[in-house]
């Protein structure tokens, strides 16, 4: 390592280097960082004098950059990580920290595990803040760049579905909070109800009736659908909705069935007038994980915040599997 030379970077540069990385565009980039575009542009032209490359070429679309550029994003969000927490005292202490942490996290979770964990942290660490956003297709890429610490989300158990459990990109650990199995929900006064009073509630009558769906990370297909589909079945989906309280609403207020995990039927049971219909056919559960990146396994306050969450939903969920790599 030549110390000499380290001590000559501006080591802010490398903070601005990962933001035009991710935005691929100087107005953008400058917005995130509250800097005018003209000093944006300041800064990436030290950048290519100090790497001595390029790293950006203007294309139609942006910024495109450089293979050198390219490889320095795989590795930036480690060495950024790493400097991060040069920056954070040797120990936690829950109750005079005022660090921030971030959570993506997808929506049934706000009230499926939220309610269980939200206190708990907070009791012991009262000045701490908590940054939430919705978990998306982009989430996970986050967790892998350092911009979230913590993703909750359901995964499937399905052995070919996209996001199976063991399909987690290099880095990135879990730890199962629970087990979940997906229900039916009709409305009240719903037809097919009347016909199920003389007939058995089976797949093909399931098949015949009218979906909504929630569109999951971008895709508007669940593992349920693929599993169908291997056999040549497909369901009637007629109305996409990108959360689950639409769903629920649209359900309600129409003779569409919608299919969503079991854990989120009480919350919308008290939205709405709605009956339960088991799902008729036999399919692997899915599974609610707290995802993290490797390189906070050890830190002391990423493990305290991964601890409490587990504990608490434990505590409430005694049927979690639990069962996970090391906190």
């Amino acid at each position: 390592m030549n110390i000499d030379k380290l001590a000559r970077i501006d080591l802010n540069l490398l903070v601005i280097l990962q933001i035009l990385l991710e935005e691929e565009s100087v107005t953008r980039a400058a917005s995130r960082l509250h800097l005018s575009q003209s000093a944006l542009s300041k800064s990436l032209n030290r950048l290519r004098d100090t790497l001595e490359d390029p790293l950006f070429l203007r294309g139609a679309h942006g910024l495109k950059p450089t293979s050198h550029a390219l490889q320095l994003k795989s590795q930036l969000p480690g060495i950024l990580q790493g400097l991060y927490q040069v920056t954070l005292p040797p120990r936690f202490t829950p109750a005079g920290s005022h660090r921030q942490f971030s959570f993506a996290m997808v929506e049934s979770a706000y009230d499926t595990l939220l309610p269980y964990y939200i206190g708990p942290l907070l009791r012991q660490a009262p000045n701490i803040t908590l940054n939430s956003y919705g978990w998306t297709e982009k989430s996970m890429q986050g967790l892998l760049q350092g911009q979230i610490d913590l993703g909750i989300t359901a995964r499937d158990l399905h052995p070919t579905s996209d996001f199976r459990l063991n399909n987690l990109p290099d880095g990135i650990t879990q730890s199962t909070l629970f087990t979940d199995q997906q229900i039916c929900l009709v409305r009240q006064n719903h037809p097919v109800l009347e016909i199920l009073k003389t007939e058995q509630w089976d797949l093909d009558k399931y098949l015949q009736m009218s979906h909504v769906q929630i569109r999951c990370e971008g895709n508007d297909w669940w593992a349920l659908d693929y599993h169908l589909a291997e056999s040549g079945k497909h369901r009637q989906i007629s109305t996409t909705l990108p959360d689950f309280y639409g769903a629920v609403s649209a359900c309600a207020h129409s003779d569409l069935i919608v299919t969503l995990p079991s854990s989120f039927v009480p919350h919308a049971q008290r939205l709405y007038p709605l009956v339960q219909l088991p799902l008729p056919i036999e399919f692997s559960p899915l599974v609610y994980v707290l995802l993290w990146h490797k390189r906070n396994d050890d830190e002391p306050g990423h493990k305290w915040l991964r601890e409490t969450i587990c504990q608490s939903v434990a505590q409430v969920l005694p049927a979690a599997d639990t069962s996970s790599t090391r906190l």
